[in-house]
Formats: C-alpha cells, structure tokens, sequence
C-alpha cells in the first residue's frame, strides 16, 4: 500500500509539473463484491489509466470513461457517484461502489510558432514555461532538432509549413518567424483564408509589412482582415538579439491573451 501511495503521489506530480490534464479516482466504499479494497485510486487521462487501479474489469472500464468524458465535458471538477454493480456496471454480482472523482483540468492556451530559427530557439524554450500548447513548424528537420523537446511541444517537419494551419484549434495564437517573406507569406496567407484568428504576428520591418499588405491585397484578403495582423510583432521593447526579441513576443502574447480575457485568470498581487 505504501508503495501505490508513492507510485500515485509521484504520477501527480509529474502531471502537475507538465500540465497535462487528469482525473483522480478514489474508490470510497463498497457493498456486496468488487475485486478492491476502500481507499484505491486510479489516476487517468485522455489514453486511460496512468496510475493504479479502483478494482479492474468492469467497474474499472466505466470508471475509466466517466473520467474522460468530464476531461471532453464541462462537467464540475468534482463527482461523486454510487453505482449499482448490476443495473449502472453490467455485473452479474450484486452490490454498490461509491466513487469520487476529481478532475484536473489545464485550459491549455494553443501558439503555433512558424520557423525553427534563432529566435525560435530562444522564444519556444520561454513559452514552455506557460499554460501552454505549442506547435512549432519548419521544413528544415535540423533545426527543429535544435528545439529542446519538451511534453507541451509538437514539432513538425513540412515541406509546405502552411498545410498545417486547418489542423490547429480556432483559438490558436500564431507566430511567423519563419526565414523570410517568401516563408510567411503562404502561411499568413493560409490563415486570413480560413479563420479570424485571435493573434497573428510576423517578424520583420514596417517594410515588410507593406510588402505583405501588397501581396495580400492581390490575393483578394479583404482590408479589415490585412490590418488584423501584427508586423513587426512583439512589444516595443529590447534590442534586435535573438532572446530579446523572443522576451517582446512572449510579452505581447501575454498581453493580447490578457485583453481577451481567455484561457486562465491573471493572478494580481497586492
């Protein structure tokens, strides 16, 4: 028992640190027959149980269910539910178990960061450090390599970066540092085509954005949606260095995230 009780403490707060999403399962109490004692606890995410178990079998297989539909659902944090083994299980013994779950849910805020250059290599290292979900897309396989991996980063290697874009959730933030304006172009162009995203920034000059103003403009993007983007992107803040440069971006997504009131509370401190 001991042991379960590390292996379970160890599992939460592995989850906690990475924050990913879960439900813990405790097994409260028992009437008739069920192949576990009081006190078991499962932990279980979107793939299945992770950690321990509340009895195996059937009880098990719907507790395990329960579990994620409140992780796809907007169900409270916590249940508590009593199942009958017979009529709610689909056992052929008789009895009740009476279980607790608690979920924890991480509202994980989506950035897809377009080029695996020097200043991704210093922006996507910074961002796994937020509540956060990030893709990084390049078609150059070394310098995706470069990327530390980290459990909130999915790294994709595309010839045609832009064919990702329809894959990404609606709320997705997304970042162009790409190598140049031939790079940015058909993913920016991609973007204003199929969706009005909440932030869309490209690195470059006031030149640039000209430029790509021009070239959206002959693709037919209506003007409110060519004015929608920010180029340069990031804070007016810092010097033209890699880290620097990622330290405005990062600012600016947090603050763009802030005004719109999305994803996790603001924590002010008095």
């Amino acid at each position: 028992m001991t042991h379960d009780i590390q292996d379970h403490v160890r599992v939460t707060r592995e989850l906690l640190d990475a924050e990913q999403s879960f439900v813990t399962v405790t097994l409260l109490d028992i009437r008739g027959s069920a192949p576990q004692i009081t006190g078991a606890k499962a932990i279980v995410n979107e793939n299945g149980i992770l950690s321990g178990t509340v009895g195996g079998g059937k009880i098990e297989a719907a507790a395990i269910l329960h579990a994620q539909k409140m992780l796809d659902g907007n169900s409270s944090s916590t249940e508590l539910v009593t199942w009958n083994l017979q009529t709610d299980v689909g056992m052929t013994c008789g009895g009740e178990v009476k279980l607790f779950f608690e979920a924890h849910r991480q509202a994980r805020w989506p950035i897809a960061v377009f080029g695996a250059g020097h200043v991704s290599q210093s922006l996507v290292p910074l961002l796994t450090r937020l509540n956060c979900k990030l893709t990084c897309v390049d078609p150059r396989s070394d310098w995706l390599a470069k990327i530390p991996d980290h459990p909130k980063l999915s790294k994709r290697c595309l010839e045609r970066p832009e064919s990702v874009v329809e894959q990404l959730p609606l709320e997705t933030f997304f970042v162009l540092v790409s190598k140049g304006h031939a790079a940015d172009l058909p993913v920016l162009l991609k973007i204003l085509q199929t969706r009005q995203a909440p932030y869309v920034g490209v690195i470059g000059s006031q030149q640039k954005a000209k430029v790509l103003e021009r070239d959206l403009k002959k693709e037919g993007i209506p003007p409110e949606k060519i004015s929608s983007f920010h180029c340069p992107l990031g804070l007016p803040l810092g010097n033209n260095t890699p880290a620097e440069i990622a330290i405005s971006i990062a600012a600016q997504l947090l603050q763009v995230r802030d005004d719109l009131g999305v994803f996790e509370h603001t924590r002010k401190n008095f």
